[in-house]
């Protein structure tokens, strides 16, 4: 078992879940965090700190795709371990549904 970060972190990027992390596994998109399937100890901690709750097990159904992606851009954007502001709209943004077709970006986040 992994944690998949899903939809609702795209333009919320609320980055509380860096923080706690003990082994350092998400890596930042421009608007995103991701989590690296491989490096993720299923510790748990990450869960109940995002605001958005954009982080989930995945043992929940139909997360095949976020899998995926979040496997996909692990190894492409920097890893971050480091919290900063989230942007002043992300509040805006935060349970808004289809916006991984309208906001998604690949472009990679600044990382440490």
């Amino acid at each position: 078992m992994t944690y998949v970060v899903i939809e609702n972190c795209i333009k919320c990027k609320y980055m509380d879940c860096v923080e706690v992390c003990p082994v350092d596994c998400f890596y930042e998109g421009e608007n995103m965090l991701v989590i690296h399937p491989d490096e993720c100890i299923d510790c748990g901690v990450c869960e109940p700190e995002c605001p958005a709750e954009a982080i989930k097990p995945d043992t929940e159904p139909d997360l095949e795709t976020w899998l995926g992606l979040n496997a996909e851009y692990a190894q492409l954007w920097p890893n971050v371990t480091i919290k900063r502001e989230a942007a002043p709209d992300s509040k805006e943004f935060d349970g808004r549904p289809g916006k991984f077709d309208a906001f998604f970006s690949k472009e990679p986040g600044q990382g440490d």
